[in-house]
């Protein structure tokens, strides 16, 4: 676009012939905007801006959890009320901005509530291996760019959504600290805990998304010049819950490339208490019912599963569980945990995602447990309002999937974490797209 080679036009119509080959395997988008996209593009070309915006012309995929004017908001639930977005959420105003061309909306769970991406008569599959899930609840946008399908997409986090889905499909994203990107997601985004960010294959896309979102000028990590000191926990915070030993692996050899890149390791587990996992619980709980509320859902329509999580959320506010001081004291001592070392690093999950099966079809205790059992590294640094980001670690041998690995910053870290996640993307470099639908290899749709 900026060299004057292809047009906007030019960019969202092949991504959309990409998109019209593979998205019958992946099922990431609930809405298709082919022609106001194309609108969108040829807006962009005539700008006389365009060669200065930060996105000009790039496709991306927005979630189905924040208004795109023009488009109904359903929050992955069928019993939402169809009413048209009458205005762009902030994010997409900012991404708009920038040049980026809207070409769909993601599924994603109901309510966005779960681990998996599915729903009647959808369920989102991971390009990687379709008989696995894309993760959630930003599964959708996940699938979207692990296929191809955009180079970019939105997506938000309130206990992993953005980094469960970046584990399970060889992505990279960072879920921002509190305060950096707009949130206003639902209700009151999970009594604060869900943060708004984007899905990438590399680490110079994600630092241009997360600066746009941000309001921000700077859109490259920062350079830093002095070694880290990172800690390195592969303790669950789930009692009885461990990783397996690919998981761990993945770990150790983003240690040793630390290492030999000259930083300091050391091993010490933060101080996750059962109290803190309860607080963030308690949130997850009573955001279902907050959102259900806000949306003015038909309660009996909601999907089994979710009708109970709304009604322990309704149980959860009513007995006052959820606690902005008990918040604030897990805050304060998680930020007191990077006094003395830079980062930490994590596992992301126990083992390969889920099984990609209508998830929906299955009562509340079995989705949370799988989604308990499954992503434990998660949910404690939404609690917390701290920076986390997701990076891919390697490729499990079966089934061949991604695997990931967690670092996690003090308040105001998200240019360090973009930095370390570049230096990484540089000594252990990652396969952009899953390997089937990689745009750039024109025979793989067809094998």
């Amino acid at each position: 676009m900026r060299s004057g080679e292809v047009t906007a036009v030019d960019v969202v119509r092949a991504h959309l012939e990409h998109l019209d080959e593979v998205d019958a395997r992946v099922g990431a988008f609930r809405v298709l905007r082919r022609e106001a996209a194309l609108a969108e593009a040829r807006a962009v070309d005539t700008a006389l801006t365009r060669f200065a915006l930060p996105l000009a012309g790039v496709p991306i995929a927005v979630k189905d959890n924040v208004a795109v004017a023009g488009e109904v908001i359903t929050d992955g639930s069928p019993a939402c009320r169809q009413e048209v977005a009458a205005k762009d959420h902030p994010v997409v105003t900012r991404l708009r901005k920038a040049g980026a061309v809207v070409v769909g909306i993601t599924h994603a769970p109901e309510l966005c509530l779960y681990a998996a991406t599915d729903g009647p008569g959808a369920v989102s599959r991971n390009p990687w291996d379709t008989a696995r899930s894309p993760a959630g609840s930003s599964g959708g946008s996940a699938a979207a760019v692990a296929s191809g399908s955009v180079p970019l997409a939105h997506g938000n986090d309130g206990m992993g959504s953005l980094r469960l889905p970046a584990a399970a499909c060889g992505l990279v994203t960072l879920k921002p600290g509190r305060g950096v990107v707009p949130a206003e997601i639902g209700f009151d985004s999970w009594s604060g805990m869900a943060e708004n960010g984007a899905l990438a294959t590399t680490v110079a896309d994600l630092a241009v998304a997360h600066a746009v979102l941000a309001g921000q000028e700077r859109a490259a990590p920062a350079d830093l010049t002095r070694p880290l000191r990172v800690a390195v926990s592969t303790t669950s915070p789930v009692p009885g819950v461990r990783a397996d030993r690919e998981a761990l692996a993945a770990v150790e050899r983003v240690v040793a490339a630390l290492t030999a890149a000259g930083h300091t390791v050391v091993r010490r587990d933060p101080p996750i208490t059962p109290g803190a996992a309860a607080g963030a619980l308690a949130r997850w709980m009573a955001g279902a019912e907050d959102d259900a509320e806000h949306l003015g859902l038909d309660r009996a329509a909601l999907q089994p599963r979710s009708r109970t999580h709304a009604r322990i959320g309704r149980l959860v506010r009513r007995a006052g569980l959820v606690r902005p001081a008990a918040q604030e004291r897990f805050r304060e001592r998680m930020t007191g945990f990077f006094d003395d070392v830079d980062l930490l690093l994590t596992p992301v999950t126990t083992g390969p995602p889920l099984p990609a099966r209508p998830w929906h079809e299955r009562g509340f205790l079995a989705n949370v447990t799988a989604n308990a059992r499954w992503a434990p590294w998660t949910a404690a640094w939404n609690y917390a309002g701290l920076p986390a980001l997701v990076l891919p670690a390697g490729v499990r041998t079966a089934p061949e999937v991604p695997l990931a690995a967690q670092f996690v910053g003090p308040p105001g870290a998200e240019a360090r974490l973009l930095w370390i996640a570049g230096e990484l993307e540089r000594l252990l470099p990652w396969r952009r797209y899953a390997p089937v639908f990689d745009p750039t290899a024109p025979m793989a749709a067809a094998t």
